[in-house]
């Protein structure tokens, strides 16, 4: 069965980069990786009926209407089951400990170091 991921990035080469890290996993259907442009996306992603399968959400904190910290805030209220790792160009203290504080699973820093990623997703599955 795959492990199933929804990515939210509102930036277009976000999907590109993810599906040639991952192409290897993906081809032989160890990782299922969807993607959402925007929180409200997600959202709506999230309360389709197909789509309860999620195994974890990776989202980008700056993006335009809401941010990824109000997307967190409703995932964990709607969906507290989901494991959420938030990923920020911005890696302070203040993003990061915001982030805990909102019930983040992890924190990650742009740009994405996918080795690092790989072997967190490791300890999620």
């Amino acid at each position: 069965m795959a492990f199933n991921i929804l990515v939210v990035d509102d930036e277009q080469d976000v999907e590109f980069l993810f599906k040639q890290r991952f192409r290897k996993p993906i081809r032989e259907g160890t990782i299922n990786i969807d993607f959402a442009t925007s929180g409200e996306a997600a959202l709506s992603y999230l309360n389709e009926p197909s789509h309860t399968d999620i195994a974890l959400i990776l989202s980008d904190i700056n993006m335009p209407g809401m941010t990824g910290f109000e997307l967190l805030e409703k995932i964990k209220t709607e969906h507290p089951e989901l494991k959420v790792m938030m990923v920020t160009a911005y890696g302070d203290e203040a993003h990061t400990q915001k982030a805990k504080q909102l019930g983040a699973d992890d924190l990650l820093a742009k740009p994405i170091d996918f080795k690092k990623l790989e072997e967190k997703l490791m300890g999620y599955r």
